[in-house]
């Protein structure tokens, strides 16, 4: 018996010999194999009856190191999300062209002063004349360009997302399917390194798109799970989806089994998703409504000094732009005076005036207005010029062979005087609402239809969806009615913030917990009075509304196809007939546009940027460099996460790679082990042919 012992216990050495041998093998037919990981058999005695009788090879092991992989993870992750971002950005820069170059995007607002005080030299030349509106026109159109590149690049992401989301899906069913080639592998003591390598790989690229849990089985194989703890592979693979809409935040959840159930958001915090969404939800827009902001401005401080000037000779009919409300909404909360003057538009003679005074609430002629404005308006004109409005526009046109010009006077509401709230003498039209600031006090009238429904939609600051709540308009009552349903607890926002009007009638939400939550439009059918605008389009509500405003401008098409309707002169009301109130060749307007980027101005927060008062000239500096500032930003947040990357993988490499001289060490070990595991069965042979004959 203690020779089939020994036999046994040879064989057993043999088997286990051969087994290293050909782990060996495979580690160094591999050492140039990406994600590799070298494996080594898990061998211990065998013990029969208390009794050693050799050693079993229980299985093959890959050696890994949880803790170095799941750092590689992590920071692989990390370093996709700010890549991506800065990829992204880099591109959005060189949308505004180089800085270097004379097509600079902020270069071309200096070429409009340049050409307004070229014209104030020479207000009688068409050529400069047409020159100065040309440079408005190109550098409005320039920005409508660059918002409309920027919104297609938010489409691009919204496409990217969604294809890493296809294929985050189907890598989580590779993995899941893996698991069972894994796990009956080890059942049979079977080498599963194969299954578990391409496992790895996969998980590793699954990490480049977003973050997981991973977790080791005890059968073998791995559970990755989001951060909230959400199944993702393991027993079943989970289906993620990408959810968003035009107007809302964008999240990802798992979709439930079978169709029964509701989608579960889980957060993404890092891969490439979460630079994407980022992109989508935030950075781009913010772009886009620092770029809106930034226009706005300079075309407010354009149209201020245009609205300020006349032109020579007078037009007979000035039409104002849609401002959102109704005519006694827009008068209202207006302080000082303005002049409306009737000038014969030959001589520039003045024929008549009105003079509004806004504090005292009266017209001279006419007396009072503090009934209906328009009715008490065309009383003072007397027949010299009629005033109308429509469609939310307020118009004035006088009668043959006499124009209209306007002296804005000390009057002022929100930041603009009377000729410039209206829009009367605009040099830039706007096919929508672009400042938000009303005017509107909390004691004025809401004007908004009773009844009518906006739809918020409340997110996370990560995108999770908390809630949707539909608000019914109040009836007939006060803006702070209006913000009282807005800010109620149980049909409102106020469980997740607050809605304010500040001293210039603009209407902003906060979130409580310090703006951890987002505010979006999912459906808004309000409307203010017959021809007004909506709730989200006449303060500037939600995403969509913002991001498109850098697009809505253009030059005032009559001052194209007419360059000498310019109001490049001055409205003198302290002489008096028959000396002229308006000259040919009066520039001071043109000079008065010139230095309006000199102008300092209330900004909004928008991107970047929070609230400040400056230049429009400054706030463009602020602008192209916040731009570049934020790419070098996403740009060093990758260099410092690939760096971790590259220590991390190196460190995992260390331990996981195949070190040829460490293989050769174990073959010749194995390989010694074997011939002396031969030499013992060799042994016991010649011992049993000896007992063989002398039987």
């Amino acid at each position: 018996m203690s020779l089939t012992i020994s036999l046994k216990t040879a064989a057993s050495g043999l088997q286990a010999a051969q087994a290293g041998l050909r782990t060996t093998s495979d580690n160094i037919a591999n050492v140039n194999t990406p994600g590799y990981v070298r494996k080594t058999i898990d061998q211990k005695p065998l013990v029969v009856g208390g009794m050693g009788m050799g050693v079993e090879v229980s299985g093959v092991k890959r050696i890994t190191d949880q803790y170095l992989q799941m750092a590689t993870l992590s920071a692989t992750s990390d370093s996709k999300r700010w890549g991506t971002m800065s990829e992204y950005l880099d591109n959005a820069q060189s949308l505004f062209g180089d800085p270097s170059s004379a097509n600079f995007f902020f270069s071309r607002m200096d070429k409009i002063y340049s050409a307004f005080s070229a014209a104030s030299d020479d207000p009688s030349s068409s050529l400069l004349r047409s020159q100065a509106i040309s440079n408005v026109s190109d550098f409005l159109s320039e920005a409508s360009r660059i918002n409309t590149h920027i919104n297609d690049l938010g489409s691009t992401v919204d496409a990217q997302a969604k294809a890493d989301i296809d294929r985050a899906n189907d890598l989580l069913a590779q993995i899941n399917r893996l698991n069972s080639d894994v796990s009956r592998a080890n059942l049979a003591n079977a080498d599963a390194s194969g299954s578990e390598n391409i496992q790895s790989q996969l998980i590793d690229e699954l990490s480049t798109i977003m973050n997981v849990q991973v977790q080791q089985r005890t059968q073998g194989g791995v559970t990755l799970r989001s951060a909230e703890g959400y199944l993702l592979a393991g027993d079943n693979a989970a289906k993620l989806s990408y959810n968003r809409t035009d107007t809302t935040s964008s999240y990802v959840a798992i979709e439930p089994t079978g169709g029964v159930g509701q989608p579960q958001p889980i957060t993404i915090s890092s891969g490439d998703l979460r630079g994407l969404m980022d992109l989508r939800d935030e950075t781009l827009p913010g772009l886009s409504d620092q770029l809106g902001e930034f226009v706005s401005r300079v075309t407010e401080k354009l149209n201020a000094a245009h609205n300020a000037n006349a032109a020579m000779p007078p037009p007979t009919t000035l039409t104002g732009r849609n401002i959102g409300t109704d005519l006694q909404s827009g008068i209202a909360n207006f302080t000082g005076t303005s002049t409306i003057a009737i000038v014969d538009q030959t001589t520039g003679v003045v024929q008549g005036t009105v003079a509004i005074d806004f504090d005292a609430q009266t017209m001279t002629p006419g007396g009072s207005f503090t009934g209906d404005f328009l009715a008490d308006l065309n009383n003072a004109l007397g027949g010299a010029a009629t005033a109308s409005f429509s469609g939310g526009q307020l118009s004035i046109t006088a009668a043959s062979g006499s124009g209209v010009a306007i002296d804005e006077g000390t009057s002022m509401k929100a930041g603009r005087a009377f000729s410039h709230f209206f829009g009367l003498n605009d040099l830039v039209r706007s096919s929508g609402v672009t400042n938000y600031e009303t005017g509107l006090k909390v004691s004025d009238d809401h004007g908004f239809t009773p009844g009518d429904v906006i739809k918020f939609s409340l997110s996370q600051a990560d995108g999770r969806p908390l809630r949707d709540i539909s608000i019914a308009m109040p009836p007939a009552g006060t803006m702070q009615d209006l913000l009282d349903t807005l800010n109620a607890s149980s049909t409102g926002v106020g469980l997740y913030g607050t809605f304010a009007l500040d001293a210039n009638g603009k209407l902003s939400f906060s979130g409580n917990g310090g703006g951890d939550v987002r505010l979006a439009i999912a459906k808004d059918d309000t409307k203010r009075g017959t021809d007004g605008a909506s709730l989200s389009q006449l303060f500037g509500l939600g995403v969509s509304e913002r991001s498109s405003r850098a697009g809505r401008f253009t030059v005032d098409q009559a001052l194209i196809s007419n360059p000498m309707k310019l109001a490049l002169g001055k409205l003198d009301l302290t002489v008096t007939p028959p000396a002229a109130s308006l000259r040919p060749g009066d520039g001071r307007g043109a000079l008065a546009i010139a230095d309006s980027g000199d102008v300092a101005t209330g900004f909004n927060a928008a991107g970047e940027l929070g609230a400040v008062t400056m230049t429009v000239s400054r706030y463009a500096a602020e602008f192209g460099g916040s731009i570049g500032r934020r790419s070098q930003a996403a740009d060093t947040r990758k260099q410092s996460a690939d760096s971790v990357s590259t220590e991390a993988t190196a460190r995992r490499q260390s331990v996981e790679g195949v070190n040829l001289d460490e293989e050769l060490v174990r073959l010749t070990t194995y390989q010694q082990a074997f011939n002396a595991s031969a030499r013992m069965v060799q042994a016991a042979k010649e011992l049993f042919d000896v007992l063989t004959q002398m039987i």
